[in-house]
């Protein structure tokens, strides 16, 4: 149908009165039957006159299904390709819809809702523009609070949960659906309310939406977060915490450098240059009160996360999700190290974090870095957050790939360090068959193709590369004669993790049964049970294949 036609419509003669309350008299039963649904705050929506519903959006069915909530009709905007089939865009229309080009400023549209208000309707109006599904709720566009100025309509802020898990497919499940209303807020009428003005209104109204959101269940935003470890990475993320607008706790190993980082507010040891934001508190990690986050961040080797977890991990509440930073494996079984953290806590969900990640750089220039965890709603919290600091993050639900990829990009620097003296083929060789060897295991666990070859492991090994150079850190073996004669390529914190997750990555291939001589040679090498060129050797031999007659 035309676009105009369809505004004209809900400009003057509204819903179809026939069509919209036979398909209530259907849609209400049903939606109590099958969805169970649970209207709570019904009284706040305005009997007479006009108002504006704000709220929420999960799923395609949220306007038909709070329409409920009001004993009378209510409008909707929605995306004019909705709109294309004309059957469908006739019975949209009819049961109150309205085109809105989300592509663009539609002030015909806006037009169209203004038109309603004084006519003395209710409008729905869902401030975030699009779905947002899974996790908290998303950023709200301040044309709702330029509505309200304009119109000087009351809000109803309402929140709906459960019908984003109603569809599955062309499938409708049942699934327990509710719907919670708050106050009214008013606003003085403005005639041409500024930017500024529409932006504090709608600062206003959205927390009221949380609000109820909070109520029914929903992941709530992030507002405080708490960061455990005060090294490079501990410190840049409580300050790109602190810039996505975080109140920040970072938690230090000992009461003298937290009492330092307080007074000097840079952390001149790890990360010097930058300077703490006013919003981080720093405080000696036993002392932080962790039953008030949302978030916690674990920024600690993995061979500290036991005494972390012994020490902090029953004072980590449920409702908070814990961000895993520790690169390698846990002794002494090898666990990975979200594994060793879930088992030892009551937070709801655990992630970690990979990537090319050098501390500094990050700040200065960005970086961009992959979250993994089973929890999409957490995992849409950790991203949101991220990129609210300006860092680019990619989400996935393979746990398993992305902690085995940075436990592989240790294990093959240290390979590339051993072989160097052989020569740069030799080096590339070294690494190019642990990380292969590696990601075989990591497939054969649940990993994911693609996952080494990307951010976590491929893109984490240049990073480590290129941001430290050759840095003077020679690796030792037991024996204390000296591993390679080539230097270590990274930090000495990550050389240490890379000599303790070595021996535990041998022994879980071997446990594997897995041909893996790449790895379990190279911890030969560390143990002083070979020689690093012996090792190199046998890497660059050629493998011997079965010859074929000719055809």
């Amino acid at each position: 149908m035309d676009r105009q036609a369809l505004l004209d419509r809900a400009r003057g003669r509204g819903v179809n009165p026939i069509v919209y309350w036979l398909c209530r008299a259907f849609v209400q039963p049903a939606a109590h039957i099958y969805f169970r649904l649970s209207r709570i705050g019904r009284e706040h929506i305005p009997a007479s006159g006009p108002f504006i519903i704000a709220s929420n959006h999960r799923s395609f069915l949220d306007p038909f299904v709070i329409a409920l909530m009001a004993r009378r009709p209510i409008y909707f905007m929605t995306k004019k390709e909705a709109f294309i089939n004309r059957p469908v865009a006739w019975i949209l229309s009819a049961l109150g819809a309205y085109p809105i080009d989300r592509g663009a400023s539609d002030q015909d549209a806006m037009a169209t809702t203004k038109a309603i208000l004084e006519r003395g309707e209710g409008v729905l109006i869902f401030p975030e523009g699009t779905r947002t599904r899974p996790g908290a709720l998303g950023r709200p566009k301040r044309g709702v609070g330029r509505l309200a100025l304009e119109t000087g309509a009351p809000v109803v802020p309402v929140a709906i949960i459960g019908t984003e898990a109603v569809r599955n497919g062309w499938r409708f499940r049942p699934h327990k659906v509710r719907i919670r209303a708050g106050a009214p807020l008013t606003f003085p009428k403005v005639e041409k309310p500024s930017a500024a003005l529409a932006g504090a209104v709608t600062d206003r109204i959205w927390p009221c939406v949380e609000l109820q959101w909070e109520w029914l269940g929903g992941t709530p935003r992030v507002r405080r977060a708490a960061v455990i470890g005060a090294g490079a990475w501990g410190t840049a993320l409580a300050i790109a915490f602190a810039r996505a607008g975080l109140e920040v706790d970072l938690g230090t190993r000992t009461a003298e450098q937290a009492a330092t980082l307080n007074n000097d507010r840079v952390n001149h040891r790890y990360l010097p240059g930058e300077r703490l934001h006013d919003a981080i508190d720093v405080h000696h990690a036993p002392d932080l009160a962790l039953g008030h986050h949302d978030l916690v961040c674990l920024a600690v080797p993995a061979r500290e996360l036991p005494a972390v977890m012994a020490a902090h991990g029953s004072r980590i509440p449920a409702r908070a999700g814990i961000l895993v930073l520790s690169k390698g494996l846990v002794a002494p079984l090898g666990t990975l190290p979200t594994a060793y953290v879930a088992e030892r806590t009551h937070a709801h969900a655990v992630a970690c974090l990979g990537g090319p990640g050098d501390a500094a750089d990050a700040l200065a220039h960005g970086a961009s870095l992959v979250a993994a965890s089973i929890d999409q709603a957490f995992l849409a919290q950790v991203g949101d957050v991220l990129a609210a600091a300006r860092v680019d993050v990619q989400r996935t639900a393979d746990v398993t790939g992305v902690e085995l990829a940075g436990a592989a990009r240790h294990a093959a620097l240290l390979a590339a360090s051993a072989a160097a003296p052989a020569g740069p083929n030799a080096a590339g060789a070294a690494a190019g068959k642990v990380l292969a060897e590696l990601d075989a295991y990591a497939r054969r666990h649940g990993g994911r193709a693609g996952t080494f070859a990307g951010l976590a492991g491929a893109g984490d090994v240049v990073a480590t590369v290129m941001a430290n150079g050759a840095v003077d850190q020679r690796a030792h073996n037991g024996s204390g004669t000296r591993l390679a004669s080539a230097m270590w390529p990274g930090s000495a914190p990550a050389l240490d993790e890379a000599l303790d997750a070595l021996p535990m990555l041998a022994a879980a291939l071997r446990d594997d049964g897995a041909d893996a001589p790449a790895v379990t040679g190279l911890a030969d090498v560390v143990a002083g049970r070979v020689e690093a060129e012996k090792w190199a050797a046998a890497v660059m031999r050629p493998t011997r294949t079965r010859s074929r007659p000719a055809a």
